[in-house]
């Protein structure tokens, strides 16, 4: 607890800073966010160069924007909304529409995956998704939007977003079914 309390209160002293121009301090920030920020791009976008490019520019923004921070809310969730939100805007950019899959609704129940040492699997299989069903899935699932909330920062429906949720969900399904299979010894 005391460690998180001067983690928060260094975080703090080093935005306080950085809004200033201290470039020591920008760098500190970079330097403490920037393995976690590119795997959050990395969930949304590819190929690991773009999703570099598209971080190093949300920084910016970040670093631009400091006098917008709330210093009582969370540095790393701000920044983090950040990213997010300038990967769906590289990918608007690259895709000026996301392929919409018309489905049927198809009516999943929360089902979580058990898997032990298949994460790589899991990781391999979701960025294998077609864009508009990986964005979808990395907002509901990885970053706890709702259908309501993800409609509106993607400009789709919330019809759109279920249907591109549940897509992704099926598409996982069949992907990762062989990991269920070797559990059950039926390979």
């Amino acid at each position: 607890m005391a460690k998180r309390i001067f983690m928060t209160q260094n975080v703090n002293r080093l935005v306080e800073l950085a809004k200033k121009s201290d470039r020591k301090a920008q760098l500190a920030l970079y330097d403490m966010y920037a393995s976690k920020m590119l795997g959050v791009c990395q969930q949304y976008i590819r190929d690991k160069h773009f999703a570099e490019d598209t971080m190093l520019v949300a920084f910016h923004k970040a670093l631009s924007n400091l006098k917008k921070y709330d210093p009582y809310g969370s540095f790393e969730g701000w920044l983090r909304r950040i990213m997010i939100r300038e990967c769906i805007s590289y990918l608007r950019v690259q895709k000026n529409k996301f392929d919409v899959v018309e489905l049927e609704e198809y009516t999943f129940q929360n089902e979580f995956i058990t898997i032990a040492n298949e994460e790589d699997e899991v990781q391999q299989a979701i960025n294998a998704l077609p864009v508009g069903c990986k964005t979808v899935f990395n907002l509901f699932v990885v970053e706890g939007y709702s259908h309501k909330e993800i409609a509106v920062l993607l400009k789709v429906s919330v019809g759109t977003s279920k249907s591109q949720l549940a897509h992704a969900k099926k598409l996982l399904k069949c992907k990762l079914s062989h990991i269920n299979e070797n559990e059950n010894g039926t390979r």
